[in-house]
């Protein structure tokens, strides 16, 4: 790949870059070392009642928002600079290559999500900017991930990954700062639990009837057919024929067939639904890999980031293969998304569940290594999960990245059918304190009897959170599991109600009104 031009003009302008960068990030060690001091005055003040407690609340949270305040001012700078630093690429094709464009991608999201926070603070419940930070932290170990991947391609990958870092460590004062403060802020009700027939109350009654209506039901704004004979012949046409932000839900119905494509659902596009005609007839295919040439991030044949993502009824594949090393076949980043009834078919890194609340239902999921990876919260329920024979004897069916204790993320595994071939391990830890749970699935003999793997020597095993309920098939026996430190054979009923929709991904506003306690049971 063609270097970046050296010229005196760019020369100057990266000096330039960087000298603004340097005063910027001494402003901003400033005033994040000020906020720090007087939010420790606040905390062990020697004269605790000299103030009433709605004023040491009003404190603690006028903190904790010049907290994201600072953190949006230096993605501000990050997104700044990351556009700077690709104006020769921004109309060519090698664009999409770039790892300096995923940051610029993530940094939308980032500053979308953050602005929120900011400008409507009152408006946003717990679980709402504990996701969005949690996220955004996310986003920016995602950026420096797709630099790592690709560090000969960009010079100046080194500027950009000094400037993610130090957002990364503004982020997590912010969301240390949030969970040290939550019990001062608006709950969200108690726990219940997912009936087994129904969807989250997120998804509202006019979306359960789109996710069960038939096709001849639906009224889509675009038809997707190969023929001609709908209103597009591409999914990536339909995508760009909707109106963005206008916060109504956009349908588009893909007819039966095979369409080879790459897509994206950028963050400004929300509520966006895709719906084909079934597993196995409507199918989106791409090929994109790491030994291709891209990075992780960059491989996946669809991608959505804009929050209110709904997929039904669509096989999503990577057709890769086996020895193409990390080759994506969806890659999630959508808040309180749901698919249902599809299938996500590749080898290493199938599913990229790479932040927010998602929702899986109904759903097959078929890869090798790694295969649902990444720091979202999710819940799979229902679905069919099944290892396949790659390059490699051993399998794992997940990698879950949580990089920060005081993220609310995590894989949850409920009432599911985990299956394959022999060798397959049910997870290992990606990032420090990787959390993953199995309840209530059927495992079948391809499970090892130790279960989980290590990811590299002792890395993790005392900081994970692994956990099982309540499963069955020949492959569930814990007898001869890991005995890390952070692995819990056998939950508690409590623990593992904590995992459920409800528990998990929410509490009562993420779950439809019908009164089942949690005294009921999990199933």
């Amino acid at each position: 790949m063609a270097s970046t031009s050296s010229s005196s003009p760019n020369h100057k302008l990266r000096i330039k870059l960087l000298f603004f960068l340097i005063l910027n990030l001494f402003h901003l060690h400033s005033s994040v070392f000020a906020n720090s001091s007087n939010s420790k005055f606040s905390k062990f003040s020697r004269h605790p009642n000299s103030e009433s407690s709605s004023r040491r609340t009003k404190r603690s949270n006028d903190e904790f928002l010049n907290s994201v305040q600072h953190s949006l001012d230096q993605a501000l700078l990050a997104h700044s600079l990351a556009f700077r630093l690709t104006p020769s690429r921004r109309t060519s094709q090698t664009l999409t290559l770039d790892p300096v464009n995923d940051c610029l991608e993530l940094l939308d999201d980032t500053l979308d999500m953050l602005s929120r926070i900011v400008l409507n603070p009152k408006d946003h419940v717990n679980d709402d900017v504990h996701t969005w930070l949690s996220a955004a932290l996310t986003n920016q170990e995602t950026c420096k991930q797709s630099l790592s991947e690709k560090t000969s391609f960009h010079k100046d990958g080194f500027t950009m990954d000094s400037v993610v870092s130090n957002l990364t460590s503004l982020l997590t004062n912010s969301l240390e700062m949030f969970v040290s403060a939550k019990p001062t802020r608006r709950e969200t009700g108690g726990r219940k639990l997912l009936s087994d027939q129904e969807f989250p109350t997120w998804v509202s009654l006019s979306d359960r009837k789109l996710l069960e209506a038939s096709v001849t039901e639906l009224r889509p704004h675009a038809v997707v057919a190969a023929d001609g004979s709908g209103t597009h012949m591409s999914v990536g046409e339909a995508l760009a024929s909707l109106e963005k932000g206008t916060g109504g839900r956009s349908v588009i119905h893909l007819t039966a067939g095979t369409y080879k494509e790459n897509l994206n659902i950028p963050t400004k596009q929300k509520n966006v639904m895709l719906v084909g005609d079934g597993k196995g007839k409507t199918v989106i295919v791409g090929s994109r890999s790491n030994k291709g040439g891209y990075n992780t991030y960059q491989s996946a044949t669809v991608a959505a980031m804009g929050d209110g993502f709904i997929a039904r009824d669509i096989t999503f594949v990577n057709s890769a293969g086996p020895n193409a090393e990390q080759a994506v076949a969806l890659r999630v980043g959508s808040d309180r998304s749901v698919v249902y009834r599809c299938s996500i078919d590749a080898y290493q890194d199938t599913l990229y569940t790479l932040s927010k609340r998602q929702f899986y239902r109904e759903t097959d999921i078929t890869g090798t290594v790694d295969f649902i990876f990444g720091n979202s919260a999710v819940v799979f329920q229902s679905c069919n999960i099944a290892s396949r024979k790659g390059s490699s004897d051993q399998n794992y069916v997940t990698a879950q990245g949580r990089s920060d204790p005081n993220q609310n993320t995590g894989i949850a595994i409920h009432n599911c059918r985990i299956t394959g071939s022999t060798g397959t391990y049910l997870g290992r830890p990606w990032k420090q304190y990787s959390r993953t749970v199995v309840m209530q699935s059927f495992l079948d003999g391809s499970i090892h009897p130790s279960g989980w793997s290590p990811w590299s020597s002792s890395f993790a095993l005392k900081t994970l959170y692994y956990g099982e309920f309540g499963n069955s098939g020949p492959g569930s026996s814990v007898s001869g599991r890991v005995s890390w430190p952070g692995y819990h054979p056998a939950l508690t009923l409590t623990e593992a109600q904590g995992f459920t929709v409800s528990g998990f991904i929410g509490g009562n506003s993420w779950l439809p009104s019908t009164g089942v306690v949690f005294d009921s049971g999990l199933l």
